[in-house]
């Protein structure tokens, strides 16, 4: 324990996670056990609604706290548990629910996870549509900054996103923490369960269909990189796995072409120890990519491009193939696919990613002593934050009284009100 009393950490998410779906479910998931494992009480609130693959959280001994937006039910639910800490779940939390901890729990430690950078994901994927160099000063950005800046500290998922909030937008470094994901390292019994090369056949794609670069990849697959890659490969086929799909991914199932919808994935691990490669050419796209871990852990290589591979190498090392160029990625692929001792040296390269990148052993503890020494420091520390304390004070009022104003007329007319 990082504390001798147990103090409780309350965590507002945008949506009730769901590990099984995403990367962004499992990064939260990994961050409210991270504390529960340290002594801390966890409290996961939401005012989305459950779906049927929401993670239980009970069950691992973290309390749910169904909430709702724009209503002041949320102040005394605040004010009664009395958080030592509260985690907002991207900025679009912050901006819905900071003022209100700040207004009924003043001396809590404000934490941003923002999963990966939406200013950098919007921008690129503009980029894409236009062909264009990004262009990240954007209102999108202006609101992700001004919440990174109201809040104590910032988790960045991303090396890549830590240099450009602080070389281009001129973020003080202290109010910023890079955590990338926090995984179990790999030792000799896991690896000794992987299928082996033989064993395992095909290509694979998956991604949440409701995140716009999946969908783009899988598009990419389908008309510029399965038409060439079948025919090196004429024994594989390529299924695509994904939460969310929609009829349009749907209809891109054709099974003579070998490339086949599979739809949900009950489990993206087990479900990857199944194949030989993981294909996908990310073409835009910010953060860390949850798609190549659950490659690394299962065993798995993969051939992406340099943004999917972004702040994830590890001394130029990846589980497989880089490549930008489609032809010559199509080339490494079939390579990766049909050669064994190429494959097995990327498998382990995978490995080492994992433990030089990635592993809660060395990651976790850092980071809940940085959490511990800002609580006992904290008005030293937001002093020094002071253009954070003036944004409180003047942006975020309009934040505050259009929620107000919504929750009076909800009040006085509860069947029309906005919602």
């Amino acid at each position: 324990m990082y504390f001798s009393q147990m103090q409780t950490v309350l965590f507002i998410g945008l949506v009730w996670p769901e590990p099984g779906s995403s990367a962004a479910g499992r990064r939260i998931v990994q961050l409210a056990f991270l504390f529960r494992d340290a002594g801390y009480q966890v409290v996961f609130a939401s005012a989305a609604s459950r779906s049927a693959y929401s993670f239980p959280l009970t069950q691992s001994g973290i309390q749910e706290q169904p909430i709702l937006l724009n209503d002041s039910s949320f102040d005394e639910m605040i004010r009664t548990i009395q958080p030592a800490i509260v985690v907002f779940d991207r900025f679009m939390a912050e901006e819905q629910y900071g003022w209100r901890v700040r207004e009924c729990c003043p001396s809590a430690l404000t934490i941003l996870d923002t999963e990966d950078l939406h200013l950098v994901r919007r921008a690129r994927q503009d980029a894409i549509k236009r062909c264009s160099e990004p262009n990240y000063y954007t209102e999108i950005a202006k609101r992700e900054l001004a919440a990174i800046l109201r809040t104590d500290i910032s988790l960045i998922i991303s090396r890549v996103e830590m240099e450009l909030l602080q070389d281009v937008f001129a973020i003080r470094p202290e109010i910023l923490y890079y955590l990338p994901f926090l995984e179990d390292e790999i030792h000799g019994e896991e690896d000794q369960t992987w299928r082996t090369f033989e064993e395992r056949q095909h290509f694979l794609f998956i991604g949440n269909f409701m995140h716009e670069p999946n969908w783009h990849t899988v598009q990419i697959l389908k008309s510029k990189v399965w038409p060439q890659l079948k025919k090196r490969v004429p024994e594989a086929e390529l299924h695509i796995f994904g939460a969310y799909a929609s009829d349009k991914v749907h209809q891109l199932h054709q099974p003579k072409d070998r490339f086949l919808v599979r739809g949900r994935a009950d489990d993206a691990r087990k479900t990857m120890e199944n194949y030989r490669v993981l294909l996908a050419p990310i073409q835009f796209g910010a953060g860390i990519k949850g798609k190549f871990v659950d490659a690394m852990q299962s065993g798995t290589p993969s051939a992406t491009t340099s943004v999917g591979a972004e702040s994830m190498m590890a001394n130029g090392l990846w589980n497989g193939v880089v490549e930008d160029d489609l032809e010559l990625f199509i080339e490494e692929a079939a390579k990766l696919y049909q050669t064994q001792r190429i494959w097995q040296d990327a498998q382990l390269k995978g490995t080492q990613i994992l433990e030089e990148n990635f592993s809660k052993l060395a990651l976790g503890p850092p980071f809940l002593t940085r959490i511990q020494s800002l609580s006992t420091s904290l008005p030293l520390h937001r002093q020094k934050n002071f253009l954070g304390q003036i944004l409180q004070t003047q942006a975020l009022n309009s934040t505050k009284y259009m929620s107000l104003w919504i929750e009076e007329k909800q009040r006085q007319c509860p069947d029309k009100g906005p919602k």
